[in-house]
């Protein structure tokens, strides 16, 4: 669902604009570069990370600290504060936690609705026809799939490290992308063609996103993204697209459970396209696991 925009309430002090003003000739190329884009696109800063803006403005998140500290700002979040008073905008995280506790009741009921609620919005929409079928390209790509890479980083790397053991339990290697930075490249070397890629990510264009669809294309390994955003940079360049909403409300905070069930879609049905296999491999699995757990024989006895 395309998240509703907000109207700007710019009835304070352009603190941004006065320091800009005042400042950008102080500045080397790099950091104007980076002033000049947080300028001109300060609502979409408010959503994201120095990384993201890096990835924009071809720079690096230490430049993008560097531009905003020569600006009079301590540091990124700062900065947030200051374009949010002067656009109005209320849904960074902390205002997101605040809207939903403040909508509560103290009795653990409310609590257990607005969560029950939240999944049943959630697993409705993940369950409609245009998301089925894509459910079911992604399956027709992961039977072809030599190995799987599942991407996600943040929140999503911990989902990736356990999506991947449920494929290889089941008898399907794969293996993560989940790291951030240059450490991502150890992962990256790994990958090769016949692989598919499994990607979470939602609308911004972060470097690790950008440079795992590069080296995937650059192999030829087909990729399913997984996102919340229809607006997501990353849809042009995948093969097929689960939209997995996250929250019905957005000025609340969205349930992170949602991307695990389509997660464990994929792979039971992957695991029922060719049933023989997770059976070998749960068989197997238990045979290595009891070889552990059982006494061992005194060799004398």
């Amino acid at each position: 669902m395309k998240k509703p925009k907000t109207k700007p309430n710019r009835s304070g002090p352009d603190l941004y604009g006065e320091r800009f003003r005042l400042r950008k000739n102080q500045l080397s190329p790099r950091l104007f570069a980076v002033a000049q884009y947080i300028h001109t696109h300060r609502g979409a800063v408010l959503d994201k990370t120095a990384m993201e803006i890096a990835a924009d403005t071809q720079s690096s998140d230490a430049t993008v600290v560097r531009a905003i500290q020569a600006l009079g700002f301590s540091g990124l979040r700062d900065l947030k504060n200051v374009l949010a008073s002067y656009l109005g905008e209320t849904l960074t995280s902390s205002a997101k936690m605040a809207t939903t506790v403040n909508s509560l009741t103290p009795d653990t009921n409310s609590s257990i609705d607005f969560v029950l609620d939240g999944y049943l919005y959630t697993c409705q929409m993940l369950s409609e026809e245009k998301n089925r079928l894509a459910l079911s390209r992604a399956n027709a790509l992961l039977k072809t799939a030599d190995r799987i890479a599942i991407f996600g980083i943040g929140a999503s790397s911990l989902l990736a490290e356990y999506t991947a053991r449920l494929f290889n339990r089941n008898g399907t290697p794969a293996y993560v992308l989940n790291r951030t930075g240059a450490s991502l490249s150890e992962q990256l070397i790994g990958m090769r063609p016949g692989d598919v890629l499994i990607m979470m990510a939602q609308r911004s264009a972060h470097r690790e996103g950008v440079t795992t669809l590069a080296e995937a294309k650059r192999l030829g390994i087909s990729t399913i993204l997984l996102t919340g955003s229809a607006e997501s940079v990353f849809i042009k360049e995948a093969d097929c697209v689960v939209f997995i909403p996250r929250s019905a409300d957005a000025e609340k905070i969205p349930v992170h459970g949602t991307p695990v069930i389509c997660l464990e879609i994929l792979v039971l049905a992957l695991a029922a396209s060719s049933p023989k296999v997770p059976l070998q491999t749960m068989n197997r699995l238990y045979e290595l696991s009891n070889s552990m757990t059982k006494p061992r024989k005194n060799p004398r006895g």
